[in-house]
């Protein structure tokens, strides 16, 4: 399996951690070989999307924390699955109307050589198949020019602008994700499906309007996407925003400049959270027991044993 050779020592996402995940050593993203969730027929993206475990970030908020937070979650999953036993599978179950294959997650650039042999494999058979990857934006430069090289369709999410509320959301740095951003509409614009954002009152709701300008300054006619907060994993209590707030962020946006803003998902009641934005994530952090302050994932003695993942909040 030599596509997976760049695994014996990783350095694919900004971590840069040299982890030898073919013989078990683990980086922030936990993962080993390139593990699948499951797969699924899109009628809506027209498309057959693959979900990878494992992901670079560790996001208090994330929705589908036992697919990023894996193995740790300790929920199973489809597993390894050969690069050519996954695209005969693709192909035999692709509708004559499916044009593309896409990778999500987790963050599936943390496992690109597997997805490039998978790509590979198809296009021996399809030359024509598109391929779309969504990612959390935090990968090398290096690796961004190969996702651009083999993608159609990327969404590209931005999860804050300032560092402090990045890092205490993601356990990671902004400035990566902002650099690759640049990167990605100067050498792949023609790729980018759109930029995307989770609203979160009190604690992204006040970095919309700095990432709008962010993207108007590159191009203002990228298409950015507004997802609103759906209360999960260790924000599991904390409130989504209203149709209101969605509705008026949207138009700031379109103020600043952006000419294709849309916004998806609200929560019926809007409750209003006061305080500094990263000070509110590192409360429910602080309770959930991350003692890093400032919170920064790579540089964590705990890494293999994050105390802040927690699997069952309703408990």
């Amino acid at each position: 399996m030599q596509y997976l050779s760049e695994l014996a020592r990783c350095n694919l996402c900004e971590w840069r951690c040299g982890a030898n995940r073919l013989e078990g050593e683990r980086g922030v993203c936990r993962a080993g070989m390139p593990h699948i969730a499951y797969t699924m027929l899109s009628k809506t993206l027209s498309s057959y999307s693959v979900t990878m475990l494992g992901c670079s970030f560790r996001c208090i908020y994330c929705n589908a924390y036992r697919i990023s937070q894996y193995p740790d979650a300790n929920w199973f999953y489809r597993g390894y699955m050969e690069p050519d036993v996954l695209a005969d599978e693709a192909m035999s179950r692709m509708m004559p109307d499916t044009d593309k294959i896409s990778f999500t997650g987790g963050e599936p650039t943390i496992h690109l050589p597997y997805i490039e042999e998978v790509v590979r494999e198809i296009r021996e058979h399809n030359p024509d198949i598109g391929v779309g990857i969504a990612t959390n934006g935090f990968c090398t430069p290096k690796t961004l020019r190969r996702v651009i090289d083999i993608s159609e369709s990327i969404s590209f999410e931005i999860k804050a602008h300032d560092n402090d509320v990045h890092q205490m959301l993601t356990g990671a740095p902004s400035g990566p994700v902002l650099r690759n951003a640049r990167s990605l509409v100067r050498k792949g614009r023609e790729s980018i499906r759109v930029f995307r954002t989770v609203v979160i009152p009190g604690i992204t709701e006040h970095q919309i309007t700095k990432i709008a300008s962010f993207i108007a300054d590159l191009d203002p006619d990228i298409p950015y996407r507004l997802i609103g907060f759906r209360p999960n994993f260790i924000l599991y209590y904390h409130p989504g925003p209203g149709r209101d707030l969605m509705s008026d962020l949207t138009e700031q946006c379109k103020d600043i400049g952006l000419t294709d803003v849309a916004w998806s998902g609200y929560y019926p009641s809007e409750i209003s959270a006061s305080g500094g934005e990263a000070e509110i994530a590192a409360q429910y952090l602080r309770r959930a027991g991350c003692h890093k302050d400032p919170r920064l994932c790579g540089d964590c003695e705990l890494v293999d044993r994050c105390p802040a993942c927690l699997l069952e909040p309703w408990g």
